[in-house]
């Protein structure tokens, strides 16, 4: 099973392409898991709560593991938590660190920040997303992860990460 994470900062197509390239390739897609438990919460979320999200995320993964697609799309994934509790926090949890550690992706495709912003409740930093974009992508850097930075108009977009997938496929 070859596993292809969409990491990137706020409102970069992350859902829109991890949903374009499962319809693409007839396969299963996990969408973020943050979203529908924040939605739900009640209150302003806290550190504890992004191992919570953490431990949903990765439940929803192995479930969709354990039916071995030939080909899993992660819309988000761990490194998104470690940096969102970094910056809002000043530490991660040991817990999202190891399971970073153990997320063995096949592809990570970079979104850029060069969309529109979109407001959405849940988003929090308009003003950040180059500062964020290049903490991903030093992170990435540091972890020896295989990714491709995705940039341009949404249907560029949709056609890099075809071809970032394809190079995967064929090794």
């Amino acid at each position: 099973m070859l596993k292809i994470a969409i990491t990137g900062p706020e409102s970069t197509g992350k859902s829109t392409l991890a949903a374009a390239l499962a319809q693409h390739y007839g396969a299963p897609w996990l969408p973020e898991y943050a979203r529908p438990f924040l939605e739900n919460l009640g209150r302003p979320y806290e550190a504890p709560d992004l191992e919570t999200i953490a431990k949903g995320q990765l439940n929803l993964w192995q479930a969709e593991a354990d039916k071995n697609p030939p080909l899993l799309f992660l819309d988000t994934e761990l490194l998104v938590l470690k940096i969102w509790s970094e910056h809002a926090y000043g530490h991660c949890s040991d817990f999202i660190l190891s399971q970073l550690k153990k997320q063995d992706c096949d592809l990570y495709l970079l979104l850029n920040v060069d969309l529109p912003w979109q407001p959405d409740p849940q988003r929090e930093h308009p003003h950040l997303r180059h500062f964020f974009y290049d903490w991903y992508k030093r992170e990435l850097e540091q972890m020896g992860a295989p990714f491709v930075e995705i940039s341009g108009s949404s249907q560029t977009r949709f056609r890099n990460a075809v071809q970032a997938v394809e190079q995967v496929r064929q090794r």
